[in-house]
């Protein structure tokens, strides 16, 4: 039996809740004591010009970059907000080779880039192959429709019916509407199967809309737990959550 754990964190580009603090060193102290196999990140800065030159401590590499350091040898890169300064989008950080990558881009126009960053990752010494995908979601429902289809499409024309899945992410979907559609391709809610409720992420300090989610097909899933409290309080304005998963 293959075990591993899975992370997910809103990085609010590096900056404290408000954007008060950069706190990007912080951050990756507390990712790496937690030294999930799987980590996927949005609003993760890939660059950003201005910033950079305003904060003596800014990392000469990308933020993704800097955040998997030597623990994650593995790492890709999905771009979807692309501006003047700049760009971020989805990361993930793996223990496990990654075998091939795809971004997806599901921006509705004239709104917020989003995409959905999908990756194959090897198991060493098998046959097996784990999907995973980083999902970032929009701010409008109407959006969200649109790109929780898009997300069930890849599922059921892109992932072997038999594979182990997991879909991590920033969903934005507070009138949790996600589940109804996912199920549709076999995907189902790590906190509601355990516990009966989403959990609650946002923002971060005093957690009260479930924004962020776990899902997953072909696996069980174990001890789901949300990060709350110091330092992960302070670090972003969301909450991480973390899976133990079996497959």
């Amino acid at each position: 039996m293959l075990e591993f754990t899975v992370l997910t964190l809103n990085t609010h580009q590096g900056f404290s809740a408000l954007k008060r603090r950069f706190v990007l060193a912080d951050l990756r102290e507390a990712v790496r004591t937690v030294s999930a196999d799987v980590v996927c990140l949005q609003e993760v800065l890939g660059a950003h010009e201005p910033l950079s030159r305003r904060h003596a401590d800014w990392p000469a590499v990308p933020h993704y970059e800097f955040i998997a350091d030597a623990l994650w040898p593995q790492f890709a890169y999905g771009r979807n907000a692309v501006y003047p300064e700049g760009h971020h989008g989805n990361a993930m950080l793996s223990k496990f080779p990654i075998a091939r990558h795809r971004n997806v881009d599901v921006s509705v126009p004239a709104s917020e880039q989003r995409g959905m960053l999908w990756c194959v990752l090897d198991v060493p010494g098998t046959a097996l192959q784990i999907h995973a995908v980083c999902v970032h979601l929009g701010l409008r429902e109407a959006h969200r429709r649109e790109q929780l289809d898009a997300l069930r499409r890849l599922v059921e024309d892109e992932v072997p019916a038999d594979a182990p899945l997991v879909v991590a992410g920033d969903f934005n979907d507070w009138r949790r509407s996600a589940d109804a559609v996912l199920a549709q391709c076999g995907l189902r809610e790590v906190f509601v199967a355990a516990g009966g409720r989403h959990a609650r992420t946002f923002p971060a300090r005093w957690p009260l809309l479930a924004l962020d989610r776990v899902y997953v097909r072909g696996v069980r899933a174990a001890r789901p737990r949300v990060l709350s409290g110091r330092p992960w309080s302070h670090l972003s304005d969301h909450a991480p959550l973390l899976v133990e998963v079996q497959a």
